[in-house]
């Protein structure tokens, strides 16, 4: 089961906003996830500035009527701004609006498009994006996204499927993966594609379990859905990377490697960039032993071929959940006197690579240097050395000493808290998944994460919003089945082990941002239940490959359901699988006191600007403000999700922490020149547009994280 998996409900949100052309609409308008193919995050709108931002005030609002609460629902998305109307979709409905005013103008709900026996395998997954494509007339202008396994098009301007794409207006992604067992298998895209001409390039997010798809970056053709390219993430026989594979078979039966967070793309040279995931298990290696290209890599690909031209593997063998969280950005800057076109990389462990766009050579020096290579675990085999760049240095801690325990904490738990840290391993960043526990810093969720990083092409810097939170790791190792009869309760406690507790706990409780499963019988029947195991909610993939008699198993023991426990177990004998591994880990967990507060002291989240040119760290803030902690005499800072954007005005703005506060700094000193309070907080990346000859910054807020109250609210702001 994959990271953040709920059992639940949810809904989600995507908005295309849209004003009218202007002639440089590539950062006037917002017509690109992320502001532009180039991934950016800039606009050079310049009405709002740093001598009128604190005038700024609610221009329109627009409720979605749909957040779930109970649930924990979310709005992630960042909007585009195309052609005169603002779209979005709630529980994965497609709404245009009117940008000026938010007024709602059409709407496409995708579940109406479905037969009706195949409603229950319809996963409702978070979406970050929409892609926007158009012909050279715009008479034929489409919206791609995806909603559960389908990739729709959509006529931008009646919100009706266009049928000629695909099947009825829609794509599964299962298909052109060139695997043959992928059927059952969870795949859907969280974040958008990218056009290029008459293509759209699509990655995917993949289970992170033992049974996961590949993670193959594939291109459609725009107008029909016929497969143009396909590049195989993780190679096939003959082709470059295979061999990084120490089992040439790992190709059939390994999943993952995959472009979750999106893409970049060059049009003027045609390349198109990609930062791919860890290959699944995420956790244990033994199964896919050797350096594993292409997973944890930044490709440059022809954006109309998919051939490679250059990639660079960030962390061989991956054991730690390491994902390249979001696609590099394309940035120009003097370096020695000289302008350089290169691509930067954020990443989880706090590292910045910046490659030459072209060649792929690295702009600061990276050297592979030695790390721990003693596992306890049975059959795994580390990478001896992990590049790391020399310049530059982390914007995060990378290890957590006893400095590092929470001063905030009462002295109970403070002790209580360095007595567990000094048992578990903790003197390396690259110390490995472990029996005891392990140390994992900055954590699961950044140093950097999906929003990625911004930069403003006027003045050579990158903005990096980043989370600084420890986790552990606890390796468990998995009984086999046991021969001979089982009871349900005794087939379902395995079953439970080998697909959910990686996300809910061995207990049942829920770990991370997961959420506990004891007492679910209260709002599933088991029939109910057997759906969601098919359909798969949120974060939570769709268990397909499961039969009947599994997932019964698998209900009598999560639902405590005592006479169900009690019955035989009739389920097939299962085959040998070369997916299965021998170990799992606990769950997802944040070192967090007894009280629930964080382990390791703020600031756990920060803001910071890098000077491309030189390398070197100009300003780091503290970004945003823990509740929990009202007596601290300063800033906690806390963990965000979304990026910030930056303009022509002087200004950077970002949402993004619990706090619920929209905030707006001056991007050379990092002074916070404005602040206001949202209806719920905002973890999305703004969109910044013009209409009518106003300038508008427009932000979606769900809250539903971090123990969050969810919300409902598109809010834009304008000057008076």
């Amino acid at each position: 089961m994959i990271r953040a998996a709920y059992l639940v409900a949810f809904y989600c949100a995507i908005c295309l906003l849209a004003c009218r052309p202007e002639p440089n609409s590539s950062n006037t308008s917002w017509p690109v996830y992320k502001g532009g193919p180039a991934a950016n995050h800039y606009s050079s709108l310049a009405q709002i500035d740093t001598s009128n931002v604190s005038q700024l005030q609610v221009a329109w609002t627009y409720h979605t009527g749909d957040a779930d609460t109970v649930n924990s629902s979310q709005i992630q998305c960042n909007p585009i701004v195309v052609d005169g109307t603002v779209r979005h979709f709630p529980q994965l409905k497609l709404f245009a609006l009117d940008a000026k005013t938010g007024k709602e103008l059409w709407a496409f709900n995708p579940l109406d498009s479905l037969p009706g026996q195949k409603r229950i395998f319809f996963i409702l997954n978070n979406s970050r994006g929409v892609a926007y494509w158009a012909n050279a007339d715009k008479s034929d202008a489409r919206i791609f996204y995806t909603a559960g396994s389908n990739l729709y098009s959509i006529n931008a301007k009646t919100g009706k499927p266009v049928e000629a794409f695909g099947l009825n207006g829609l794509l599964d992604l299962h298909e052109g993966l060139d695997h043959p067992d992928v059927a059952d298998l969870f795949i859907t895209a969280t974040t958008p594609g990218i056009v290029y001409k008459d293509l759209i390039i699509m990655g995917s997010r993949v289970d992170e379990g033992p049974k996961a798809a590949p993670g193959h970056i594939r291109a459609f053709d725009v107008r029909t859905g016929k497969r143009r390219w396909v590049f195989h993430t993780i190679p096939h026989p003959g082709e470059p990377g295979h061999e990084t594979w120490e089992d040439s078979t790992a190709y059939r039966f390994i999943g993952g490697a995959n472009a979750w967070s999106g893409f970049s793309l060059d049009e003027k040279r045609g390349i198109v960039f990609a930062a791919t995931g860890s290959a699944s298990y995420d956790w244990y290696g033994g199964k896919r032993l050797g350096n594993g290209l292409y997973g944890n890599c930044v490709l440059a690909l022809e954006a109309a071929t998919g051939k490679l031209r250059w990639h660079y593997q960030t962390i061989h063998h991956d054991v730690w959940d390491r994902d390249l969280s979001s696609p590099p950005a394309l940035v120009s800057f003097k370096k020695d006197g000289k302008m350089v076109d290169a691509c930067a990389v954020t990443t989880k462990t706090g590292y910045v690579y910046v490659f030459d766009r072209e060649t792929g050579k690295p702009i600061f020096p990276i050297e592979e240097r030695p790390v721990p290579t003693a596992s306890g675990l049975v059959g795994e085999k580390l990478s001896p050395t992990q590049p790391q760049p020399t310049k530059p240095v982390p914007f995060v801690r990378q290890l957590m000493t006893e400095q590092d325990i929470n001063p905030l904490l009462s002295p109970e738990s403070f002790a209580a808290v360095k007595q567990r840290w000094s048992g578990y391993l903790h003197d390396h960043p690259f110390n490995p998944p472990s029996l005891q526990g392990t140390i994992e810093l900055p954590g699961l969720d950044g140093g950097g994460e999906w929003g990625g990083p911004t930069f403003d092409p006027t003045t050579g810097i990158l903005y990096v919003n980043a989370n600084e939170m420890a986790w552990v790791i606890r390796s468990v190792e998995l009984e086999k089945e046991k021969e001979g009869p089982k009871t349900l309760g005794q087939a379902g406690e395995h079953f439970y082990k080998t697909n959910c507790m990686t996300c809910h706990g061995p207990d049942r409780m829920g770990s991370g941002n997961n959420p506990t499963l004891v007492g679910i019988e209260k709002k599933y029947s088991p029939a109910s239940f057997d759906t969601l195991l098919q359909s798969g909610r949120r974060m939570m993939p769709a268990f397909r490959h499961l039969g009947k008699a599994e997932r019964k198993a698998i209900a009598a023991f999560v639902m405590d359901l005592p006479e169900a426990k009690k019955q035989s177990y009739t389920g097939p004998k299962p085959a040998p699988d070369p997916r299965e591994v021998p170990y799992a880990i606990a769950g997802y967990d944040k070192f967090l006191s007894k009280e629930g507060l964080p382990a390791i002291s703020p600031p756990w989240g920060t803001l910071n600007a890098l000077n491309l040119g030189t390398g070197e760290w100009i300003w780091k803030k503290t970004l945003g403000n823990d509740p929990a902690f009202p007596n601290a005499t300063e800033p906690t800072g806390t963990e965000n999700y979304g990026g910030s954007v930056v303009t022509a005005g002087g200004l950077l703005f970002i949402a993004a922490t619990k706090d619920g506060m929209f905030r707006a700094f001056n991007k050379r000193t990092g002074a916070m020149l404005w602040e206001t309070k949202l209806p719920n907080p905002a973890f999305a990346t703004p969109a910044v547009y013009e209409m009518g000859g106003k300038q508008y910054i427009v932000v979606a807020c769900g809250g539903g994280k971090l123990g969050t109250k969810s919300g409902d609210t598109y809010v834009a702001f304008a000057l008076p």
